[in-house]
């Protein structure tokens, strides 16, 4: 069975995988945003209504990253309280 330290040590680096994985949803975001507003760009003045509609998926795309982002803040706020337990 591992010692205090090591546990601790453990989940710090739970933690850091944690936070790499923030930047990449970051980049993941901006990337769907992006996507959504060169749609935008090049549908813009168009008669054509899925265009607004593949644009708001886009939208809705992002939001899903970010609800996952608050999901990992949880993760990772849990996995601190298990160290402060300690």
């Amino acid at each position: 069975m591992a010692n205090i330290d090591e546990i601790r040590a453990g989940i710090g680096a739970a933690n850091q995988r944690a936070t790499e994985s923030l930047g990449a949803l970051r980049h993941v975001r901006n990337a769907i945003e992006e996507a959504g507003a060169a749609l935008s760009q090049q549908t813009y003045g168009t008669a054509q209504q899925d265009a607004e509609q593949a644009r708001a998926l886009f939208a809705a795309a992002a939001a899903k990253v970010d609800e996952v982002e608050q999901a990992v803040h949880v993760a990772m706020n849990a996995a601190d309280d298990i160290t402060a337990r300690l």
